[in-house]
């Protein structure tokens, strides 16, 4: 919803009172998700040439809320508010382009919105415009550009350019390398609740890179990223248990986080199994594999 609400937000200042009324009509509707309230007061907004309801009336259509989805009427809401120079839907219009929807795939002109967007300050366009550098969608990979954009997204908050910037400061690509700056890149996305981040984060105490050496901040960090799914936080947060570093030894939970792990497609993880399996009894194994079962059935893996 986060995507939903930064474009909402872009209010204009309207010089007529009862358009801004309307407006904010369409806003509280949205806000309260009666969006067919807040679709009928958007329309005619838009048919007026607002580019601010041009760009959510973009979205609701993208998305479906309040009328089907149309990606045809989302484009065209799109590009009518991008051609008025609005950012959010700039950012929108590329994000069309990038995935398909209604359009043959561009990532060409995916950039050119986006970068359109990210000039205005957009900190989603931003750190699209950064990926489409590492990546070479669109252009010539250029790591120095990329961290360009990805540091002014990263600036304003955005919690997947500070993971990926501090990846960069890391890896030494597109700036020099830096494990300080980068564990406080991924300290500020692993905050935000970013699982990427929360495992780099926990790799960075557990190898002591930046930082010193803390298996108990390693196990914090490595838990978060596991709860929320992410394969190689589990892997890692079953070494911990293994070895009882930043908490105690436990072979059950080792051999639990593991299966988790393998279930989800890191097969390299399978070697731990194996091992920790020669050193549980078969009623450990049994209750290692229940654990399992239960934790992917709770989070639908």
């Amino acid at each position: 919803m986060r995507m939903i609400i930064s474009i909402v937000v872009l209010t204009l200042m309207f010089s007529n009172p009862a358009l801004a009324a309307d407006y904010q009509k369409g806003l509280d509707a949205f806000y309260k998700e009666d969006f067919a309230t807040a679709l009928n007061e958007f329309r005619p907004l838009a048919e007026q040439g607002n580019a601010s309801a041009q760009d959510v009336l973009g979205w609701m259509y993208q998305e479906g809320l309040g009328t089907p989805k149309d990606y045809k009427l989302a484009l065209k809401w799109f590009r009518l508010a991008a051609d008025q120079d609005n950012a959010g839907a700039q950012h929108n219009l590329a994000g069309m382009y990038a995935r398909g929807f209604g359009i043959a795939t561009d990532h060409k002109l995916a950039l050119k919105w986006n970068k359109r967007a990210a000039e205005k300050g957009n900190a989603d366009a931003q750190n699209n415009v950064g990926w489409a550098y590492v990546q070479g969608q669109g252009t010539p990979k250029d790591y120095k550009i990329a961290f360009k954009w990805y540091s002014l997204a990263a600036e304003q908050g955005h919690a997947m350019a500070q993971v990926t910037l501090g990846s960069l400061y890391q890896k030494g690509q597109g700036t020099e390398q830096n494990d300080k700056i980068a564990i406080n890149w991924f300290k500020r996305s692993a905050k935000q609740g970013v699982a990427s981040a929360q495992f780099e984060l926990g790799s960075m105490y557990d190898n002591g890179r930046g930082t010193l050496q803390d298996y108990k901040l390693a196990f914090k960090w490595y838990s978060r990223g596991a709860d929320q799914g992410y394969a190689l936080a589990q892997t890692n947060l079953g070494v911990l248990h293994y070895n009882g570093k930043g908490t105690p030894k436990d072979y059950v939970r080792a051999h639990m986080w593991w299966t988790i792990a393998v279930a989800q497609g890191i097969e390299a993880t399978k070697k731990y199994l194996q091992i920790a399996g020669d050193k549980m009894s078969s009623s450990q194994i049994t209750e290692a594999q229940k654990l399992a079962r239960e934790w992917m059935q709770k989070h639908g893996k």
